[in-house]
C-alpha cells in the first residue's frame, strides 16, 4: 500500500511540475514488528525511519498516511502538503453487513478506536486484535479464522480490494481516525524549494479538515491507543467537525460537534477538545479492559 500511494503522489507531482520522481523504499519498525501498534510505541514507529532519511538527505521527501503521523512537531521537518483526501470511512470486510453477522462473531481490528465503536454497535461481538497488511488481514476472513475485519476504505481502494467490502460505515456509526484517508508529504524544513514543489499538490480543504481533526487528538493528548474518532468536512463554506471519545467496552461515549470558518480549523479543534475534556473525556480514555476479549 505504501508503494502504491507513493507512486500516486509521484505521478501527480510529475504531471503538475514536469519533474521526474524516483521512489526509494524504506522499511520501518512498524512494518516489521508483529506486535500491536499500541505496544511498540504508537504511530511514530511508521514515520521515524522515514524522517531519519529526510534529515540525512538520503531522500528529498516522504509520503505518509497522515493518520500515522504523531500530532507533535518534528525538529527540522515540515509538513509540506496534504493532497486531496480519499474516502475517510472505515469498511467491514466479510460475507455480511455488521447487523447480519451471527451473535458472537469474531471481528478483527488492530485499532482501539474501532474496538470501542464496534462494541458500542454490537456488544455481543468478539473483537480480535490483529496486525499485518490489508491482504494478510483479509486472508484471515477467507481462511475462516475470523468472520470479518475492519479496514480503512481508502486503503482498500488504493490496492484494488473494494470487492471485499460488505459495508462502509458512515461517520455517525463509526468515526474515523484523525486524518484517515489523507496523505502527508514531509520534507526538511530548510528546503524551501521542495516545500514549494510539494505545495503544488496541496489541497486546502483537506488541510483544514485534517488540521481540525488532529488538533482534537493533540489537545486530548491521545494517540493510536486511545478510542478517539474525529471527522471534519467543509459544507457550504463552513467546516463541520465531530469528535467522540468512546469507552473501551463500548458502554459509554462523549460525542460533540462544532462548526466554523475553515481558516479557524485549529481553533475549532481546540475548542471541541476542551469541551470533550470538560465532560470527562480524560477519564473515559483512561479506562481499559482488565483482560482482552
Amino acid at each position: 500500500m505504501a508503494t502504491t500511494q507513493s507512486q500516486q503522489v509521484a505521478d501527480a507531482l510529475s504531471q503538475r511540475t514536469g519533474h521526474a520522481v524516483e521512489l526509494v523504499g524504506v522499511t520501518t519498525e512498524g512494518d516489521v514488528s508483529k506486535a500491536l501498534l499500541a505496544q511498540i510505541g504508537g504511530t511514530g514507529v511508521f514515520v521515524n525511519g522515514l524522517r531519519d532519511k529526510l534529515l540525512s538527505g538520503e531522500v528529498d521527501f516522504a509520503v505518509h498516511s497522515l493518520k500515522d503521523l504523531p500530532t507533535g512537531p518534528a525538529d527540522g521537518i515540515a509538513l509540506a502538503a496534504t493532497p486531496r483526501r480519499d474516502d475517510p470511512r472505515d469498511a467491514l470486510c466479510g460475507p455480511a453487513k455488521l447487523a447480519d453477522l451471527p451473535r458472537g462473531a469474531r471481528v478483527g481490528t488492530g485499532s482501539p478506536r474501532r474496538v470501542a465503536q464496534l462494541r458500542a454497535l454490537r456488544p455481543d461481538l468478539e473483537v480480535v486484535p490483529i496486525r499485518g497488511n490489508a491482504d494478510t488481514r483479509l486472508r484471515k476472513v477467507t481462511d475462516g479464522e475470523l468472520d470479518a475485519v475492519v479496514l480503512a476504505y481508502a486503503g482498500l481502494n488504493r490496492i484494488g480490494r473494494v470487492d471485499a467490502v460488505a459495508e462502509v460505515f458512515e461517520p455517525d456509526q463509526m468515526l474515523p481516525a484523525p486524518g484517515q484517508g489523507s496523505l502527508a508529504l514531509e520534507c526538511r524544513a530548510d528546503r524551501d524549494d521542495l516545500r514549494a514543489l510539494l505545495g503544488t499538490v496541496d489541497d486546502a480543504a483537506t488541510r483544514a479538515a485534517v488540521t481540525a481533526e488532529r488538533t482534537v487528538l493533540a489537545v486530548l493528548e491521545a494517540g493510536c491507543s486511545a478510542p478517539v474518532g474525529t471527522y471534519a468536512a467543509e459544507i457550504d463554506e463552513k467546516l463541520h467537525l465531530t469528535a467522540a471519545v468512546v469507552a473501551y467496552d463500548g458502554s459509554r461515549q462523549i460525542r460533540l460537534s462544532g462548526s466554523g470558518h475553515p481558516e479557524r480549523a485549529e481553533e475549532l479543534g481546540r475548542e471541541l477538545a476542551n469541551r470533550l475534556l470538560a465532560q470527562g473525556a480524560e477519564q473515559l480514555m483512561g479506562e481499559r479492559d482488565i483482560e482482552p476479549r
